[in-house]
């Protein structure tokens, strides 16, 4: 494994002014303590004229009276950091913020695999160091065979290591060890990380039982020289079908890019007999920015036209800024999409015209305005059915095959028992203002009450499809038996309209 890790270079800028002061002149950032301003990071000449990181502003500046600081933005520097890593990807899929020891943090990459791309590890290294410096961050970048070496390497001795013997001569803090036990180690005579891994190992393990993992000085060593595995975990896994076009030259506008990367998209989907369900379109500004945008399909897709168009009226959404040099179009959501089965005269049956006609819709209504019906796990009518988007795949509900109405009402709409018989429906309703006379019925059909839904008292319900004189045809139901001691008579409702 070749990994590499950034030290993260606080950028001698004022936040006001967004200017950076000259080399030579001694800059800090401060963040309020306890007791006031303290020191959050400084550059490379404020440290050499004495500025301690965590000491107060004032202190400091009794020291270094031309000490030039200005306030930290921990959080924007975090997400800022978070950016880069993303941008970082044009180098390799793995890579991620570095947090793992303590200072300032970085960015640590897997270029496993990858390194070959950019001619070897020095051509890796030049190009990471030069597109940095173009964006205007200063960094010292550093490959090694581990995470830990890396980290070691980066912020002790720059360069390229391919085994853990160039950790040697480098002072046991580069273990990733806090202030505190790298002062016990020192102390010990363990000035080194070679001291340390010439040492018996027992006599230490007692030493550092108590410690956590993160400082223990033995697993640190283990981890730096590749003993003890410290896999890379970024933010979300890379996306799987994914294609990408580097461009010679800055463009704005991706539109006569799209349509190759959608064919490669699409022969790669169709070797593993996929097709995309969501689609994201990224691309990378020359000033460092990253921009997408998605379009969703209504069922799998593997046509590079209709991809096309998903995105036809979304490309001016991307805000390319000065420029865009790498685009990226991904399937980042799949599902199986088998080839369809040619008939014998060699033709295949793949219409596609009802999800591009969703598909159109979502692009000019949005994809939250387009609803449809989804069943629900319940027995009783209004329950067992609701609106979801269009674009939602609802999870399959088995049901038992029944005849229920087209048109559901609800809530369903009481009736006016005109004459009432003994046994079965009513033979004369009023419903909406009009007399109903019954010509057939069949039923009844009891859906009980749910009762870990329904509240005590709740009567069931005896169902009839009915038959008007004028041909309609009606379900309709009973609420409650007479007797049961649950309420007055019972009383009649239409739940729905059969077609």
């Amino acid at each position: 494994m070749r990994q590499l890790a950034r030290a993260a270079q606080h950028q001698a800028a004022a936040p006001q002014a967004g200017s950076a002061p000259p080399a030579n002149t001694p800059f800090a950032l401060w963040v309020e303590g306890t007791h006031g301003p303290v020191i959050h990071a400084a550059n490379p000449v404020a440290r050499a004229a004495g500025i301690t990181l965590g000491a107060r502003l004032t202190d400091m500046r009794a020291i270094l009276p031309d000490l030039r600081a200005d306030p930290a933005d921990p959080a924007g520097d975090a997400a800022a950091l978070a950016q880069l890593a993303l941008w970082a990807r044009r180098f390799c899929p793995w890579t991620t913020v570095d947090a793992s020891g303590p200072g300032a943090p970085g960015l640590v990459m897997d270029t496993t695999g990858s390194a070959h791309l950019w001619r070897g590890e020095a051509g890796m290294l030049t190009a990471i160091r030069d597109q940095l410096a173009g964006l205007g961050h200063a960094a010292t970048v550093a490959f090694g065979p581990t995470w830990g070496a890396a980290w070691a390497l980066s912020r002790y001795a720059a360069g390229i290591a391919y085994d853990g013997a160039a950790l040697h001569p480098l002072p046991v803090a580069a273990l990733r060890l806090s202030e505190a036990t790298a002062l016990i180690l020192r102390r010990l005579g363990l000035k080194t990380v070679g001291d340390l891994a010439a040492m018996p190992r027992v006599a230490l393990a007692r030493r550092f039982a108590r410690h956590d993992a993160a400082d223990n000085p033995l697993i640190r060593l283990d981890q730096a020289m590749g003993r003890l595995p410290e896999p890379i975990s970024p933010p979300d896994p890379p996306v799987r079908f994914r294609v990408e076009s580097r461009l010679p030259e800055p463009v704005l506008d991706a539109t006569h890019h799209l349509p190759d990367l959608a064919a490669a998209l699409c022969r790669a989907l169709s070797a593993a007999a996929q097709g995309a369900r969501l689609l994201r379109l990224s691309v990378w500004r020359t000033d460092g920015e990253i921009r997408w945008i998605e379009a969703g399909a209504a069922s799998p897709t593997r046509d590079p036209d209709h991809m096309v168009f998903l995105f036809r009226d979304r490309l001016e959404r991307i805000d390319p800024g000065f420029g865009f040099d790498l685009i990226e179009l991904a399937a980042p959501e799949t599902e199986a999409f088998a080839p369809t089965q040619r008939d014998l005269g060699g033709a295949a049956n793949e219409s596609r015209d009802l999800p591009r006609l969703i598909d159109r819709l979502a692009a000019r209504f949005g994809a939250d305005r387009l609803r449809r019906p989804a069943l629900l796990d319940s027995h009783i009518p209004e329950r067992s059915h609701t609106e979801t988007a269009l674009h939602g795949i609802p999870p399959p509900i088995a049901t038992e095959a029944q005849d229920r109405p087209a048109r559901m009402l609800d809530p369903p709409e009481e009736v006016r028992v005109l004459y009432a018989v003994p046994e079965g429906p009513p033979a004369q309703f009023q419903w909406r203002g009009k007399p109903t006379r019954i010509t057939r019925w069949q039923g009844p059909e009891r859906i009980a009450p749910e009762w870990w839904l329904d509240h005590p008292g709740t009567r069931l319900r005896d169902y009839y499809k009915i038959e008007d004189e004028r041909g309609q045809r009606l379900w309709l139901y009973r609420e409650g038996l007479a007797g049961d001691g649950r309420g007055p008579a019972p009383r009649w409702f239409v739940q729905g309209v059969f077609a």
